[in-house]
């Protein structure tokens, strides 16, 4: 996919989950930000909704599927959007879209990944539990 292709007119309408701007430690020599910090990003994001959807811990169990669409960049300010898609007894599947909001040379923002992680509710001693009922 082109840059161009991946190009979006704006970010969506809800909150982020998570906004973080990389820095240039979190990049490789060309100044491409690395695909495990942005992964460990979507598992923040993704669990900050299954947390509040179970109302209180929760442990990452599968990342079903993980998509980067464009690299991100040094200074960008990289928006994470987490939706939980399904819930189970215990388990919640999260998606997470990201995008990057980009100033140079124009300013624009890009769809960069899509992922969707699942997570189990868990108890104080790290064993399942079932989700609370849906208020």
């Amino acid at each position: 996919m082109s840059e161009n292709e991946a190009v979006v007119t704006s970010l969506p309408s809800v909150q982020p989950t998570l906004r973080v701007v990389p820095m240039p430690y979190d990049a490789n020599h060309n100044g491409d930000i690395f695909g495990g910090w942005i992964m460990s990003h979507v598992d923040v994001a993704g669990g900050v909704e299954a947390y509040r959807r179970a109302q209180g811990r929760v442990t990452t169990v599968a990342v079903n599927s993980f998509v980067f669409k464009q690299a991100v960049r040094i200074g960008d300010v990289v928006s994470f959007y987490a939706s939980i898609i399904e819930t189970g007894h215990t388990s919640i599947k999260v998606d997470v879209a990201v995008y990057a909001e980009r100033s140079l040379p124009e300013a624009r923002v890009v769809k960069v990944t899509e992922a969707v992680l699942t997570y189990v509710a868990i108890n104080q001693h790290g064993e399942k539990r079932l989700l609370p009922v849906a208020g």
